[in-house]
C-alpha cells in the first residue's frame, strides 16, 4: 500500500483502530507508534529524570492530520494539544490545498547563535573590531567543544559582533552563529559559548558576562507556501475576504497578535508532539514578527494569484531537532518521528511550518466566512457534554441541543442530560 494522507472516516474509528488504520497508512509497524496509547507511553522512571520534583505525568491528546502532501510527499501529522477543532482545521485546509499540489517549503541551514556579552570595554568600537580580527581563533577555540558535531558537518560558521547600548553603558556582544546539524542546538552552542567567553574577554578588553543562546533564531529560517483553490472556497468574493482579513493582521498589531496565535496553533502542537521545545520556537516566531520599523505585524502573507485563487505563505524561524532533549528520552516522541518518516530536521522544521500556515488558513477562512465559533463550538461542545458526565451515546443528543439553543455552557448541558434521562 502506498503511503498516503488520506484516511476516509478516520474520526470514525475507535482510537485503537484509528492507530492501526494510520501506521498502515504510513507504512510503518503498529508496534512503532503504540507509544501514543499512554499504557505505552511516557512512564514515570522516564519523567522523574527528563525534570526535578517530579510527581506525576500530565497527559495530552495527540491528534493525527491527514491530507498533507509537503514536497510532494504524503504526510500524516501527529498533533498534540488540548484545543479543540485545531487537528481538524489544518486537515481541513491541507485538503483543499491538494488541489493545487500541497505546500512547498524550504528552509536555510541549520544555524543557530549564542551571545557573548562583554561589559566595562573602554573602546566599543575597536574591541568589536579586535574581535573580528581574532575571527579564526575563537573559531577554533569554539570548535574543539564539539569535536562530533564538526565530524558530521556542522560547527561554527562564523562570528558577528554588535555593539548594544543600554541604559547603564555600551555592551560588546560576540555572536558565535553555528551549524547544528540535527539538533535544536541550544546545549552546544551553550557550551561553546562558555567555553570563548574569557577569551573573546581578554580580546575585547573587557570582562565577560552573560553567555547563552539566542532564541531570536533569525538564521534558521523556514518558509512554506501554498495556493488555496477559489473555486473550492466559494468563488472571488470568498477570496476578497479572506485577503482583507489577513491583510488586517498585516496593519494591525492587536489582529496580529490573535492571527500568529493561529499559525502557532499548528506549529506548537507538532513541536510538542516531537519531543521538542514550544517555547523557544513561540519565543522565535513572535519575534519574527516584528517588522523592520519595529511594529508587531503578521508573520503570514495572503495574496491573489492571476488565476484568482488565493496564495498563501509564511516565514518563520525553526530551532527543531532530531537530537537530544525529550526528542529522544519521550517515547511518544520518537513514535511522533517515526510516523512523520522525516530524516533530518530540516525536513521536520518545513513539515511544522506547512501545519503553521495550514492552520493559518484555516482560521482566516472561518472569521472571513462564517465566523470562527461555529465549528469551533461544535467541538467545544462535546467537551462541555462530557464534561457534565454524558456518556459516549448520550454525547451526541446532548452536543445537537446545546448547540441548537446557543447555549453551549455546563449549567445549561447539564439541564439537557437530566432531561434526556428523564426521557423529556
Amino acid at each position: 500500500m502506498p503511503r498516503t494522507s488520506r484516511i476516509q472516516g478516520l474520526r470514525d474509528l475507535t482510537v485503537e483502530a484509528r492507530r492501526k488504520s494510520v501506521a498502515e497508512a504510513a507504512g510503518v509497524d503498529p508496534e512503532s507508534i503504540a507509544a501514543f496509547d499512554p499504557a505505552h507511553g511516557l512512564g514515570l522512571g522516564h519523567a522523574d529524570h527528563m525534570i526535578e520534583n517530579v510527581a506525576g505525568i500530565l497527559g495530552v491528546p495527540l491528534g493525527i492530520a491527514t491530507n498533507f502532501v509537503v514536497n510532494r510527499a504524503e504526510v500524516l501529522v501527529p498533533m498534540a494539544t488540548e484545543e479543540a477543532s485545531v487537528v481538524a482545521a489544518a486537515s481541513n485546509a491541507a485538503k483543499i490545498a491538494r488541489v493545487h499540489g500541497g505546500f512547498t517549503t524550504s528552509s536555510t541551514a541549520p544555524v543557530m547563535q549564542a551571545q557573548v556579552q562583554i561589559v566595562g570595554v573602554a573602546d566599543p568600537e575597536a574591541g568589536r573590531v579586535r574581535l573580528l580580527e581574532a575571527r579564526e581563533e575563537l573559531i577554533a577555540l569554539a570548535n574543539a567543544q564539539d569535536e562530533r558535531l564538526v565530524e558530521f558537518g556542522g560547527g561554527v560558521r562564523d562570528i558577528a559582533v554588535r555593539l548594544v547600548s543600554s541604559r547603564v553603558g555600551t555592551y560588546v556582544v560576540a555572536h558565535l552563529q553555528v551549524d547544528v546539524r540535527d539538533a535544536m542546538g541550544a546545549n552546544a552552542v551553550n557550551t561553546m559559548a562558555e567555553a570563548v567567553a574569557g577569551r573573546a574577554a581578554d580580546i575585547a578588553g573587557g570582562r565577560p558576562l552573560l553567555r547563552i543562546l539566542t532564541n531570536k533564531a533569525d538564521l534558521r529560517l523556514c518558509r512554506a507556501r501554498a495556493v488555496f483553490d477559489a473555486a473550492t472556497l466559494g468563488g472571488a468574493e470568498v477570496v476578497d475576504d479572506i485577503i482583507h482579513a489577513a491583510a488586517l493582521a498585516e496593519a494591525d498589531p492587536y489582529r496580529a497578535a490573535t492571527h500568529n496565535k493561529g499559525i502557532m496553533n499548528g506549529v506548537s502542537a507538532v513541536v510538542l508532539a516531537t519531543g521538542n521545545d514550544t517555547r523557544a520556537v513561540e519565543a522565535g516566531a513572535h519575534s519574527h514578527a516584528i517588522s523592520e520599523s519595529g511594529r508587531y505585524t503578521s508573520l503570514s502573507r495572503f495574496e491573489r494569484d492571476s488565476d484568482g485563487n488565493v496564495v498563501a505563505t509564511l516565514e518563520l524561524p525553526m530551532p527543531v531537532g532530531l537530537v537530544g532533549g525529550a526528542t529522544k528520552v519521550h517515547p511518544a516522541a520518537q513514535a511522533a518521528l517515526t510516523l512523520l518518516g522525516v530524516r533530518t530536521a530540516a525536513e521536520l522544521a518545513e513539515i511544522i511550518t506547512a501545519v503553521g500556515l495550514a492552520q493559518n488558513f484555516a482560521a482566516v477562512r472561518a472569521l472571513a466566512t462564517e465566523g470562527i465559533q461555529r465549528g469551533h463550538m461544535a467541538l467545544h461542545a462535546r467537551n462541555i457534554a462530557t464534561t457534565v458526565g454524558a456518556t459516549a451515546e448520550e454525547v451526541p443528543a446532548v452536543v445537537a441541543r446545546i448547540i441548537a439553543d446557543k447555549k453551549v455552557h455546563a449549567d445549561h448541558a447539564e439541564r439537557v442530560l437530566a432531561d434526556l434521562r428523564a426521557g423529556r
